[in-house]
């Protein structure tokens, strides 16, 4: 019999509101299973779900565009508060020259006075009018002060309405692009709920349920880290475990793994690999191409267990991104009955480019060697972590091509643009071939 359906509950969520938020959570953490699933929606309904979301998605890129648009404008040098606050510095700067010469002013006048004060010869109309001069130039100074200090406070008020004007025009980017990431999400999981349900109604005309959802037997991840890096290898364990009242004749492990650059949008699957491993067969083996491990369980009696161990070896050529682990479990009796875990037990994890190797140091002068020391820098394996699931998120600040103050700016307000994971990734768990 063959086994096949879409591991990911984010479908169903997906099939009844195209544009809500789709999140990755795990799989039969110590809770129990929900008392009602929900009704397995028509091919129709999931049409009019795909077409929502198609819609919902439309929206929220337009929205994201008309936001890139409002933080160019904002950046922009031509911004009506940026000129303002151009303006209104040049206008301090002048103040502040004036103030400079004033200043410099009664500095002179003083000088002249003090002269005349030692000058035997000068007469008192002399005195008096250096006096004047004096208090003339005093009284300008404390104009240019007080002029200089409040033209500042004009240029400073200026320069935060054009900070926080180019603040909010990021946290609006940030959010329409989150939202464009969910929508994209939405539409993802409907139209690959929708891609399903057809290929079930072709192979399946006459209806009938198939395989059935079996709470008791569960999955568990264990040791998976928060981050992983290109060029190592990663350990972690899957715990398997019969919580039914029958004996299940053969227990079958899904084991999937996808990931995409920091983008969301490029798939880097390819640089990840998954080998397995258990105690009675020591000597790490490919997981199928289909995603399933048949040998590593076996039968497993009622509140019986099993141990997997798994390794994800990530290619140096990796870049960095978000992944995610799928792990479920299957069973097929000898009497044709199957079922199969009715979540996936999802892991996310960032990814971390290699390290860069460092250049070469150049051979010193005078020498006798010809060869410059070789750079490498080995790669080892990355031991576990012990927090499962991780869940984490990266940001990263729109680009605009304006002013080399502009990234400072959006740094220092907060407004960075969160990635995230990335949009929701679907598996699809399929058996390939008849089960003898």
């Amino acid at each position: 019999m063959k086994i096949r359906r879409i591991l990911a509950t984010a479908v169903a969520v997906a099939v009844t509101t195209p544009a809500v938020m789709l999140s990755v959570t795990p799989a039969f953490a110590d809770t129990k299973p929900a008392a009602q699933t929900p009704a397995k929606p028509t091919v129709k309904e999931l049409e009019k779900a795909v077409a929502e979301a198609e819609k919902a998605y439309d929206a929220a890129v337009l929205a994201e565009r008309t936001a890139y648009e409002a933080v160019e404008a904002a950046v922009s040098d031509t911004a009506p508060l940026t000129v303002a606050a151009k303006a209104a510095r040049k206008a301090a700067d002048d103040a502040a020259a004036a103030k400079t010469t004033a200043d410099k002013a009664v500095t002179e006048a003083q000088a002249a006075l003090d002269a005349l004060t030692e000058d035997e010869d000068a007469t008192a109309e002399d005195k008096a009018t250096a006096e004047k001069a004096l208090a003339d130039a005093k009284t300008a100074a404390a104009t240019a002060a007080t002029t200089a200090t409040t033209t500042e406070a004009e240029y400073e008020a200026a320069a935060k309405l054009a900070t926080d004007a180019k603040v909010e025009a990021f946290k609006v980017l940030n959010k329409a692009q989150n939202a464009t990431k969910e929508a994209l999400a939405a539409k993802t999981a409907a139209e690959a709920a929708l891609e399903r349900a057809k290929k079930e109604e072709e192979e399946n005309p006459g209806g009938g349920d198939g395989c059935l959802d079996e709470p008791g037997l569960t999955t568990v991840v264990k040791g998976l880290p928060s981050k992983v890096t290109a060029g190592t290898a990663t350990t972690f364990s899957v715990r398997v475990t019969n919580g039914t009242d029958k004996h299940l004749d053969q227990v079958i492990t899904y084991a999937g793994v996808h990931a995409t650059d920091k983008s969301g949008a490029k798939d880097i699957a390819k640089y990840l690999k998954l080998t397995w491993s258990t105690a009675a067969s020591p000597k790490w083996q490919a997981v199928d191409g289909d995603h399933y491990i048949d040998d590593a369980v076996g039968a497993l009696k009622p509140g019986e267990r099993a141990d997997v161990r798994l390794r994800l070896d990530v290619d140096a050529k990796t870049p960095a991104g978000q992944g995610l682990t799928f792990i479920a479990g299957d069973y097929l009796n000898k009497d044709g009955t199957c079922g199969l875990t009715p979540d996936a037990a999802v892991n996310e994890f960032d990814i971390e480019a290699a390290p860069a190797k460092p250049a070469p140091k150049p051979t010193p002068k005078p020498s006798t060697s010809t060869t410059a020391p070789a750079a490498g820098n080995g790669v080892t394996p990355q031991g576990s972590g012990s927090s499962v699931p991780a869940t984490t998120t990266s940001g990263t600040l729109a680009a605009t091509g304006s002013s080399d103050a502009t990234t400072q700016l959006a740094l220092a307000s907060g407004a960075a643009v969160a990635l995230g994971a990335g949009a929701m990734f679907l598996v699809r768990r399929r058996k390939t071939g008849a089960d003898a």
